[in-house]
Parts: C-alpha cells; structure tokens; sequence
C-alpha cells in the first residue's frame, strides 16, 4: 500500500453550502471548515467528503458529455420513495428517476439499501 484516501474533494461555488447540504443529505457532521475548504466525516479524525472553492466552477450538466458529470454519489436510502422529496426540500432538483443535482450541479442518485447494509433509519 502507498497510502490511505484522506478525503475525496469536489470542486464548488459555495463549499459552506454544499458542506451543509450534504451533511444534512448523509448524516456526516461538518468537522472543519474555512472559507475555501469545507470537510464533512464522521468525526474530526476520520476521512470524508471535501468541498473546495472554485470561483469558476463550470455546473455539470447531465447527461450532456461536453459538461460531464466529474463526479457522481451513490446515497443509500432505506425508501427511494420516502427520501425523494426530503433531498428536493434540501436543494436538490431531480434530473431523472432517482438522478438528483445538489445546488451546485453535481448529480447524485438515490439507491435502495442492500440488504447486507444496516438500516439508515432504525427506529
């Protein structure tokens, strides 16, 4: 092994919003934060999602591969059906069944637990 991954960074107009968003969409907690860099992980020791400043960030436009998606999450949801309008009351816009942009463009699609995972939502 040459090393770990340490957090995955996604370019943005906004890393506080799209920080907040996403912790919000995946329960991961905002664990530092600067005004051109914003993480969300577990815990302040743990890797994550990182979010950058890019003044001129170019939004993807899906599915158009002159503006491709650079990226892409797969969120595990309990019910397609349940978190659909709950990621829309976030700022998401949905593209297609189950496709979904954040507020800064980047696609995401909403998947149906595995049966291996444990439950997002256990009562």
């Amino acid at each position: 092994m040459i090393g770990r991954l340490h957090h995955v960074a996604i370019d943005c107009p906004d890393p506080a919003a799209l920080a907040r968003f996403y912790s919000e969409l995946t329960g991961l907690a905002i664990t530092y934060e600067s005004e051109d860099w914003v993480v969300i992980a577990e815990n302040d020791k743990s890797s994550g999602v990182a979010f950058q400043l890019a003044p001129d960030h170019q939004r993807p436009q899906w599915p158009d591969p002159a503006r491709p998606q650079q990226f892409h999450f797969d969120v595990m949801v309990d019910d397609v059906g349940e978190a659909e309008p709950q990621v829309v009351a976030l700022g998401a816009r949905k593209l297609s069944d189950h496709v979904f942009e954040d507020p800064a463009g980047h696609p995401f699609c909403l998947i149906t637990r595995p049966g291996w995972a444990a439950p997002i939502n256990s009562a």
